[in-house]
């Protein structure tokens, strides 16, 4: 580690020099003080796709789907994933899941809160190494004081407002994660060189620790890669203690072999060597994960990659570089999402905001050059450092490498700040040791600004807690970012206030004419106020934008419906299945259209096919129900081999081209019966010798007379199998609301049909009689050889 360097920034700074233990102390509690309050929060923004609607946190998924699945739960392979792929954030909101016996807000944000925390505390460490300050006694142990310009540092990334969304957004997890295991891998590339002498000897078993906490680090975020271009310029820097100009000067001639010789006996090649082919290996892997390429992003998401003209493009990065800086400079204009008309694009050199990208490149090459030109090694070793800390980790997100999907996030710039409050502590030393008569007055500006930031801290963290309050918030900052006016409307409309969403919902269509998704929730609301054709208009224009909007042309499909435009309705619906192939709301919908025609038989296959992708679909399943009873094609069936679930023939009990079959219970026969396995084909028969063998179990199902028939041609009846009504002993009975009139009598029984046989051997009278099949299960039971394999 860092010695305490004569030229030490700690002698004039208006700091109190306090014990590690204190520093740590004071960090830690003032990180809570600012985002505690958000830890009775509720699940906001992203929280719905990352943690509500993801299954992956459900313990009934199997854990594997986690290293296969995007942060979001989709499918890494698919092409509509994000390709965010953070597993070990995932496994964290599962164990949040799992401790808590469910989706409850308060552990997911305490953990949240905990980590910042844990992070804001270990920047003093590393702090400490980049700044320098550490003292040591005559004996070279190190003292037990906290470097003051260190603590300071420290001190601005735990109060920095631009961490709430990190810390008070539960997705912002990710970003935690990330810094943690990016700290830590700091930490032990540094804790390599504890040894580290004019030979260069150094630990590999550090700098290898270090590339698997990295590897760690993105696991949990993509951006925990950029340790590896920290360390490297830190071992440069710092360890080798190169000059940056003078290095680039003998970049640009022949350098001298005594130049070469030296870095190589000090070990610098080959730890790059390593770093570097770690480096490459984890990018190789996360490649391969990735699967079909790169995310796809929309124009709405960054406008600015979407443009035509690279100067353009150019332009408006850098002023979004300049806009982040500037929240980490001045983070009193804060919002959830800056995309969709936040930040219009810079078009022309006539756009006053033009200046906002030339102050920032005249800053940070003011800075650059006093790192290379100073003639303080010390101060070229901290500017460099503080400006590695805060560009490399944001470069991911920089558009240089690849599209990115937002057009500035302030959890992008969790680590990044970092750099920031490095060089502010840094400038506040310098300023200091300038101004010494002013020393009181710096150390209140010092106090000021750390109790405006714990107070914006908390006014955020506020905001945070409820997305009544945070998308509200936005409006002030980003009034002509329709995303805000959509997320505002949909707020109101979850809690019944439609009146007003609909006022936010025209705001966000005016502000942008393309937003599907605003006229989509606008019509739906239009729709049920009876205003159709307003609706229709909406609807219409939504699909003619987007033509694979599914959700748009089942809506259409209603109002069409409601319009007596009942062509259109089914064309509209069928449309929306082609897009979104597992539809059940649109199949009830479809089954309702058909229901009004009298085309009975495809309103039962619609309700059908909804209630087989939603076994839960009450709606469409009492309409079902109620057709069956109103047309009288009701049969109930004993089924108690293949046909069963999770047998081989079961496949036939739900396919709607047989027939309508509906599974309605479980129960035994009040007889018994032999329950044989017979034949070349293990074929279960039900030889009907009553009183004989066991009660059988199997499955009840009420059918209509399609399926009846194809039953009959399937079990060779009356050939093969005779069908008879006999006495069903119920045990389940699911009567779907009461909506059917069949249900079990008093004495819990209820006529069905049931297929045996009079037509077998003799000798099938001496095999092994079973009460329940299931050759899965018993592997006594032979297997059944199924049709297509004979």
């Amino acid at each position: 580690m860092m010695l305490q360097s004569a030229w030490s920034l700690d002698n004039t700074l208006p700091v109190p020099q306090l014990p590690q233990y204190w520093a740590r102390a004071i960090i830690g509690a003032l990180s809570i003080l600012c985002f505690g309050i958000s830890y009775d929060g509720e699940f906001v923004f992203d929280d719905s796709e990352a943690i509500i609607n993801n299954k992956d946190l459900r313990p009934e998924t199997p854990l594997s789907n986690l290293w296969e699945h995007d942060f979001w739960g989709s499918n890494l392979i698919s092409n509509t994933s994000h390709k965010s792929y953070r597993p070990l954030t995932v496994l964290t909101f599962r164990l949040n899941y799992l401790i808590a016996g469910g989706l409850h807000p308060v552990g997911f944000h305490v953990v949240n809160i905990a980590l910042h925390s844990v992070i804001s505390v270990m920047t003093l460490d590393v702090f400490s190494v980049l700044l320098g300050g550490l003292v040591h006694d005559e004996k070279g142990r190190l003292l037990n004081r906290a470097p003051k310009a260190s603590f300071l540092a420290a001190l601005f990334f735990a109060v920095h407002p631009v961490h709430t969304e990190s810390v008070a957004g539960i997705v912002g997890r990710a970003d935690l994660l990330c810094a943690l295991f990016f700290l830590l891998s700091f930490i032990s590339y540094c804790k390599a060189f504890r040894k580290y002498d004019a030979e260069g000897e150094f630990s590999f078993y550090w700098i290898f620790a270090s590339l698997l906490l990295c590897a760690i680090a993105m696991l949990c975020k993509e951006q925990g890669i950029t340790v590896l271009g920290v360390n490297t310029v830190f071992d440069a820097l710092v360890i080798c203690k190169m000059d940056i100009l003078h290095l680039g000067m003998a970049l640009l001639r022949k350098p001298k072999l005594s130049e070469i010789l030296l870095l190589w006996k000090r070990g610098f090649f080959t730890r790059i060597l390593l770093v570097a082919s770690g480096g490459i290996a984890l990018l190789y892997v996360r490649w391969r994960i990735m699967g079909t390429g790169p995310p796809v992003f929309t124009e709405v998401d960054n406008p600015a990659s979407f443009a035509d003209n690279a100067l353009v493009r150019a332009i408006n990065y850098n002023y979004y570089y300049s806009l982040s800086t500037w929240l980490l400079v001045c983070p009193w204009w804060l919002c959830f999402d800056w995309s969709m008309g936040c930040l219009p694009l810079i078009k022309s050199v006539g756009d006053i905001r033009i200046f906002a990208p030339l102050v920032f490149w005249i800053v940070l090459i003011g800075i650059i050059f006093q790192a290379l030109f100073s003639m303080n090694p010390d101060e070229k070793r901290i500017l460099a450092s503080g400006i590695t800390l805060l560009v490399i980790p944001f470069l991911p997100a920089s558009n240089i490498f690849f599209r990115v999907g937002f057009v500035i996030a302030e959890r992008v710039i969790y680590l990044s700040s970092a750099g920031y409050c490095m060089l502010l502590s840094y400038g506040i030393c310098i300023l200091s040791r300038h101004v010494g008569r002013f020393k009181n007055i710096i150390s209140l500006a010092v106090a000021g600004l750390v109790i405006l930031n714990i107070m914006q801290c908390i006014r955020r963290s506020c905001h945070w807690r409820t997305e009544e309050d945070l998308f509200t918030s936005a409006l002030s900052v980003c009034p002509f970012n329709a995303k805000v006016h959509y997320n505002v409307g949909k707020n109101l409309a979850d809690r019944g206030k439609e009146i007003s969403a609909i006022q936010y919902y025209r705001e966000a269509v005016r502000l942008n004419p393309k937003y599907v998704h605003a006229m989509n929730n606008l019509g739906n609301i239009l729709k049920e106020r009876k205003e159709l054709h307003e609706a229709e208009e909406l609807l219409s224009r939504a699909v003619a934008i987007q033509p694979d909007f599914a959700a748009a042309w089942m809506n259409l499909g209603i109002v069409q419906n409601s319009l007596n435009k009942f062509e259109e309705a089914e064309r509209s619906y069928w449309t929306a299945i082609k897009y979104r192939k597992k539809y059940p709301d649109c199949y009830y919908n479809l089954g309702r259209l058909y229901a009004d025609l009298h085309r009975t038989s495809e309103a039962l296959n619609a309700w059908r096919n909804a209630t087989l992708l939603k076994p839960n679909h009450s709606l469409a399943w009492n309409n079902l129900i109620i057709l069956l009873d109103n047309t009288g094609k009701m049969n109930t069936v004993f089924v108690y081999g293949t046909l069963k679930k999770g047998q081989p023939n079961y496949r036939y009990m739900i396919d709607t081209s047989k027939g309508t079959g509906l599974f309605y219970g479980k129960g035994h026969t009040e007889q018994k019966y032999p329950l044989v396995i017979a034949g070349k084909y293990n074929i279960p028969f039900l030889l009907n010798v009553p009183t004989k063998g066991h009660q059988i179990f199997g499955e009840i199902y009420l059918i209509d007379d399609q399926l009846l028939q194809f039953l009959d041609e399937f079990e060779s009846c009356p050939d093969l199998y005779q069908r008879n009504s006999v006495k069903i002993h119920v045990l389940e009975w699911d009567n779907k609301d009461g909506k059917m009139d069949v249900k079990p009598g008093e004495d819990g029984t209820l006529m069905c049909f049931l297929y045996s046989t009079t037509n077998y051997e003799d000798d099938w009278l001496n095999l092994p009689y079973y009460e329940n099949y299931d050759p899965f299960d018993n592997y006594e039971q032979p297997k059944y050889i199924v049709r297509e394999a004979r």
